[in-house]
């Protein structure tokens, strides 16, 4: 059904078949048996290269991914510019 479908398309537009799909807008698509991922990895480098940053120290990340941040009214005040 895929090749019937990619030949109809073929036959209506100017299109070539370039295979499973490894980048798109920048983002890196990542194709398995497990399913499809995409992450940032080349771009975030690519940010890093640029600003000269490639040999900073990494750390981890403050916020866990998922979790709703809500703001605390009674929580103590930090300098947010620790964070930026």
């Amino acid at each position: 059904m895929l090749s019937e479908f990619k030949s109809s398309m073929m036959r209506e537009f100017d299109m070539s078949d370039l295979g499973k799909m490894r980048y798109f807008l920048g983002i890196e698509v990542l194709q398995n048996s497990g399913g499809t991922y995409i992450c940032q990895k080349k771009y975030a480098l690519e940010v890093l290269k640029r600003f000269g940053m490639m040999e900073c120290n990494a750390v981890n990340n403050l916020i866990v991914p998922g979790c709703r941040v809500n703001k605390d009214e009674d929580g103590v005040k930090v300098d947010e510019t620790y964070y930026k």
